[in-house]
């Protein structure tokens, strides 16, 4: 008779900590993230009420875990999709990777945004980690224009800095504007492809 193999401690862990994750993210799209209880992450995700508030701390700790395992998710998203690549080529993979996201991963996606704009107010717990994976995309950027200049597909006179802090504040519009119109993905993704064709002329201002 086959003996059944035990999971190690932090194999436990790791499972319990993607149930509570998708639960939490379930529970902050449906019912907010002021409605979120850490006793019902924990519960509905199938363990004892006390878990997620043992795992997390406070509610402050479970939306911090969110954002980040939210935010690591997209990391590896955009990686897949920049490999390689530079200027606006990248600029637009990276586009178009945000609107697959919205259709393949809404839940998540929206629950790391209503997070995001959560993190805007004076009392909010995230607003430091929200505010470093903010600046790291649009340094990711920066990054891609530079290389674009590099090797010659994007105009040498071009501010990648500027560019980046305005192509991040126009992603940032447009996942706002798809939170309060999720079922239109048509109009959303107009959005994205007028961004691209913004892009295009941003680092090739000569070429028009």
């Amino acid at each position: 008779m086959a003996q059944v193999q035990r999971l190690s401690q932090a194999e436990r862990t790791e499972i319990s900590d993607a149930r509570m994750l998708e639960t939490a993210i379930r529970l902050i799209v449906e019912r907010g993230p002021e409605n979120t209880t850490l006793k019902e992450v924990g519960e509905l995700a199938g363990y004892s009420r006390g878990l997620a508030g043992y795992r997390f701390g406070n509610k402050a700790g479970l939306f911090e875990f969110v954002v980040r395992s939210v935010g690591d998710e997209w990391l590896q998203e955009l990686k897949a999709a920049t490999a390689g690549k530079s200027g606006y080529d990248a600029i637009a993979a990276a586009t178009d990777a945000h609107y697959q996201m919205c259709e393949q991963s809404p839940d998540h996606l929206a629950a790391f945004y209503i997070l995001w704009f959560g993190a805007i107010g004076p009392q909010s717990d995230v607003k430091q980690v929200i505010s470093g994976i903010h600046d790291r995309r649009r340094r990711d950027v920066v990054r891609w224009v530079q290389r674009g200049v590099e090797d010659g597909s994007v105009a040498a006179s071009v501010n990648a800095e500027a560019i980046g802090g305005q192509y991040s504040a126009s992603i940032v519009g447009i996942l706002y504007q798809w939170l309060v119109t999720p079922d239109d993905l048509p109009a959303v993704k107009a959005l994205f492809e007028n961004l691209k064709e913004t892009v295009r002329l941003w680092l090739n201002p000569d070429a028009t």
